[in-house]
């Protein structure tokens, strides 16, 4: 039964996000220093950089939503509202990108377990909140909006804070019925990691 103890709930759903957050940290520092990742935040930014770092998020976004999250919607009542492709796709036209889909890890290494997969999104997910604060360098630098080519970093715009918090209450009230912490902690994990060496192999920042 839910919410039996709320108070114990809480407690036990903030050691646990205390506990993802620290086995991220490295892996999370490391691909923001990423070059191509670290030009976002740069005034020297160009649209050759921002439109090749949009392509690699795509192949990224686009591998774990065709392969990944569909199992996912059980636990997580708004997961069709957070797809993403469709923004990537939206952004790369303003770019006149030839889509050129390189080979991704993730589902090339599955099929993955519900908690392991749920790790992958929280990965992903957050990227949305962490775009909000790349999206005014990209607004300054380059001059671009939700409407000509910043629809990805924009995300889900004010609403982006709210639907952070929905999903930390969907994962971890997943985390806690099906005790898969360890599962999402290893799938996180994963994801940076993973996200890194596609980056890293085929980035190649201005």
């Amino acid at each position: 039964m839910y919410n039996e103890n709320p108070v114990t709930e809480t407690v036990n759903s903030s050691a646990f996000l205390d506990r993802l957050r620290a086995a991220t940290s490295s892996a999370h520092r490391e691909l923001e220093q990423i070059p191509i990742s670290a030009a976002l935040l740069q005034p020297t930014l160009t649209d050759a950089v921002y439109f090749e770092y949009l392509s690699l998020m795509r192949d990224i976004v686009a591998d774990a939503e065709q392969h990944i999250f569909t199992p996912l919607h059980n636990y997580i009542p708004d997961a069709q509202k957070r797809l993403k492709t469709q923004w990537l796709d939206h952004d790369l036209a303003f770019g006149n990108v030839k889509l050129q889909i390189q080979e991704f890890p993730l589902s090339a290494t599955g099929p993955f377990q519900d908690g392991f997969a749920m790790g992958i999104f929280y990965v992903i997910e957050g990227s949305t909140l962490g775009g909000r604060f790349i999206l005014r360098n990209v607004q300054e630098t380059l001059g671009r909006n939700h409407e000509n080519g910043a629809a990805y970093f924009y995300g889900y715009g004010n609403q982006t804070g709210s639907y952070w918090k929905n999903f930390l209450e969907s994962l971890t009230q997943y985390a806690a019925d099906f005790d898969q912490q360890e599962a999402i902690i290893d799938g996180a994990v994963f994801a940076f990691e993973a996200i890194h060496q596609h980056f890293a192999k085929t980035a190649q920042p201005a």
